[in-house]
């Protein structure tokens, strides 16, 4: 099984990273909201904006501590990849 680091746009333009095993479940979750991050009550999840693949959830864990203390703009570098979820 492999874990994926993962940053998505919300409709307020903020960025949201977490981890996963299938990013697609976890887009709807959020979207959804039944099992979605507290982050987005009050915002939408608009895209997938960056995946990343881990070995292991330690890894991507400690990965996503990383980005996570990433400036607004260094978040943005990332966003090189294509989107891979939008309305």
């Amino acid at each position: 099984m492999s874990w994926w680091v993962y940053i998505i746009e919300a409709d307020d333009g903020s960025l949201y990273t977490g981890v996963t095993t299938d990013i697609a479940r976890r887009f709807r979750e959020h979207r959804s909201k039944v099992r979605g991050a507290k982050y987005f009550n009050g915002r939408r999840p608009l895209a997938v904006v960056y995946l990343e693949p881990q070995p292991d959830r330690g890894v991507a864990q400690r990965r996503e501590a990383a980005i996570r203390k990433l400036k607004r703009a260094d978040k943005l570098n990332l966003k090189q990849s294509v989107m891979i979820f939008h309305e």
